[in-house]
C-alpha cells in the first residue's frame, strides 16, 4: 500500500485515499448542483428579487440571519446590499443579525423586535434545513408581515420554514451548499438592482409579465399610441 503513495494516493486516518476521486467528485457536485438548483428555482428567485426590490422601493430593509458558517453567508449578502461591487449602484440597506445573547436561541428574535417592520426583510441561512432558531425567527418575521426567504439545504424532509420565498439546494456537503447559496444570492443582488431600473414595476403588485403588459398594451403599442 505505501507504494501507492505518489500516485494519486495518500493516507487519511490509517485509510488509503484515492484523491482523484475526491477531487472529480468535488468538481461533479460543484457543477451538478448548481444547474439541478436554478432548474428548479430560477422563476422563485426572479419573483423574489421582484418582492424584495419593491420592500427596498418602500424604505424597507434586509436583515440576514444564520449560525455558524451560514452567519458568513448572512454577513455576505448583507455587505454584497450595502456596498455594491458594481460602480453607480445604489447602496441599499442591510444588516447582518448577531447570534450572540444571553439566550442564543432567541437572539434574532429579539433584533427583529427591536428593529425590523412589515416593509422589511427576513432572509435566514440553514446549511442542514434543521436550525431551530432560524425557524422561529422566520416564523415571527412572517406574522410581523415581514417578506421572509430562506436558503436551507437538505436531501430529503421540509426545510422550507414556512418562508415565503424557500430556496433548498437538495444536497447534504455542506461545501457545495455554501457555493449554490453564494451564487443564488448574488443573483438576488444583481436582479434587485435590475428591477430598480424598471420603476413601474415597484409601485404595482401585478407581476412583471401583466405590468409588461398593461404599459405597452395588448398589441404591443405603447399606452396612447395610434
Amino acid at each position: 500500500m505505501r507504494s501507492a503513495k505518489g500516485h494519486g494516493f495518500e493516507e487519511l486516518n490509517g485509510t488509503m485515499v484515492d484523491l482523484r476521486s475526491v477531487v472529480e467528485g468535488r468538481f461533479a457536485a460543484s457543477m451538478t448542483a448548481p444547474e439541478r438548483f436554478f432548474e428548479v428555482s430560477a422563476d422563485r428567485l426572479a419573483e423574489a428579487c421582484l418582492a424584495m426590490a419593491r420592500q427596498f422601493h418602500r424604505g424597507g430593509r434586509l436583515f440576514a440571519f444564520g449560525n455558524g458558517s451560514s452567519a458568513t453567508d448572512a454577513q455576505h449578502v448583507a455587505v454584497e446590499f450595502v456596498h455594491p461591487v458594481i460602480t453607480g449602484k445604489r447602496a441599499l440597506p442591510a444588516l447582518a443579525l448577531s447570534g450572540e445573547g444571553a439566550d442564543p436561541n432567541d437572539a434574532f428574535i429579539r433584533q427583529l423586535e427591536t428593529l425590523a417592520g412589515p416593509e422589511d426583510i427576513a432572509m435566514g441561512f440553514s446549511a442542514d434545513g434543521g436550525c431551530a432558531n432560524v425557524r422561529e425567527t422566520l416564523e415571527f418575521a412572517r406574522k410581523s408581515g415581514m417578506l421572509t426567504i430562506v436558503f436551507a439545504g437538505r436531501e430529503e424532509g421540509d426545510c422550507t420554514f414556512g418562508a415565503e420565498f424557500a430556496f433548498v439546494v437538495p444536497c447534504n456537503d455542506p461545501l457545495v451548499l455554501q457555493e449554490v447559496h453564494e451564487m443564488a444570492y448574488h443573483v438576488l443582488w444583481e436582479l434587485v438592482h435590475v428591477f430598480f431600473e424598471h420603476r413601474g414595476l415597484l409601485e404595482t403588485n401585478a407581476p412583471p409579465q401583466a405590468s409588461a403588459s398593461a404599459e405597452t398594451g395588448r398589441d404591443g403599442r405603447g399606452a396612447g399610441e395610434d
